[in-house]
């Protein structure tokens, strides 16, 4: 998510393009991963020092392979690598301060082209083959993008900055985080934002569940007091989708008077049963029947962890963490199994802040 992004001031940004030199490099590698390099990991890197990176890790085997769009292409990665989605062959690979979207191979990690023109990328999802959405950090509206030509056809107007993207149905679910109380419900056909609705303060991150309903998971701010939005108690909503109403929230309280680290990183197993998300004492879980939020931890963090980004295997249910140590030197992933078992520790670059599965 960046640490603390709504801290980036726009005019600052725009003096970061020299952090995206692609300096030819005659060290390029020939990559050839099989089947089992299934798990992608975005390391941001540090804020205007244009060393974000990209890793792989290979479930069965272990082996983590890092630096890899370097190492393929043989020119830098960009300035905070921010997320990675797969679509029709191809990695999608969004790169925030650098304002550029990089579609890769899967196997030989080379760049196949790229989309520019952005002001502060965030995520990319696919509507089609032939249109994807991008949200923005600093823009009132969403870029709506070809993927065949690597071009910009269109705009949606928001309103407001937008995050996550949600695709289901028909409708695309986006939320407005920073210093936002809204999700947005956007025709995919039409392009057009036709319902919003109301949430706790900076709803950071939504899951689908598997009856269909989306959760939302408020931060409330409550990691920046100073915030000019003001500062509360996260929340967690489900929303019916049906009816696009909230019909249940549930509240975590003592998060702002006690100086909690925020909640984030909400999502589903594989199963669509459970919730997980991360706070400063861990990684949570809660099935999605539960009347209450849980007593306690999964995985409790230890001494001088931060943990800062999650994700779920598909196929076995294991939990990846990464830790990002200081934000400045290569984090640490952890991967537990689905009872918080530790299994494996590696590796990646610096700030590991997102994952993406094959």
């Amino acid at each position: 998510m960046g640490r603390f992004p709504y801290l980036l001031l726009p005019a600052v940004m725009l003096c970061v393009v020299s952090c995206m030199k692609q300096d030819a490099d005659s060290s390029a590698e020939d990559f050839d991963f099989g089947p089992d390099a299934a798990l992608f990991i975005v390391n941001e890197g540090g804020f205007g020092n244009g060393n974000s990176s990209l890793s792989v890790y290979e479930p069965e085997s272990g082996v983590v392979h890092n630096n890899i769009f370097r190492r393929a292409n043989g020119v830098p990665l960009g300035d905070v690598a921010q997320s990675m989605t797969v679509h029709d062959g191809r990695g999608w690979v969004v790169v925030n301060n650098s304002k550029v979207i990089f579609a890769i191979g899967l196997d030989d990690i080379v760049e196949k082209g790229r989309i520019t023109g952005f002001v502060s990328p965030r995520n990319i999802a696919f509507v089609s083959d032939s249109k994807a959405y991008v949200t923005d950090m600093y823009s009132q509206s969403i870029y709506i993008v070809d993927p065949r030509t690597y071009s910009m056809t269109g705009t949606i107007e928001t309103g407001c900055t937008t995050e996550q993207i949600i695709i289901h149905d028909g409708y695309a679910y986006v939320n407005f985080w920073s210093s936002g109380n809204e999700v947005l419900k956007i025709d995919t056909a039409t392009d057009k934002v036709t319902d919003r609705i109301r949430t706790g303060l900076q709803p950071c991150s939504m899951a689908l569940d598997a009856n269909d309903r989306l959760w939302v998971l408020t931060d409330g701010s409550a990691a920046w007091p100073d915030n000019p939005a003001g500062s509360e108690d996260p929340c967690l909503h489900r929303i019916d989708l049906e009816s696009f109403s909230i019909d249940r929230t549930l509240h975590f309280d003592g998060y702002v008077t006690t100086g909690y680290s925020s909640v984030s990183r909400l999502q589903t197993d594989a199963s669509g049963r459970h919730l997980l998300w991360l706070d400063g004492e861990g990684v949570w879980m809660m099935d999605i029947d539960s009347p209450e939020l849980p007593d306690g931890p999964l995985v409790r963090s230890g001494s001088g962890q931060t943990f800062y980004s999650m994700t779920v295997s598909p196929s076995d249910g294991d939990i990846y963490v990464s830790d990002a140590i200081d934000y400045s030197q290569n984090g640490k992933i952890s991967r537990y199994s689905a009872d918080g078992t530790l299994k494996d520790e590696f590796t990646a670059g610096i700030c590991p802040g997102a994952f993406c599965w094959r």
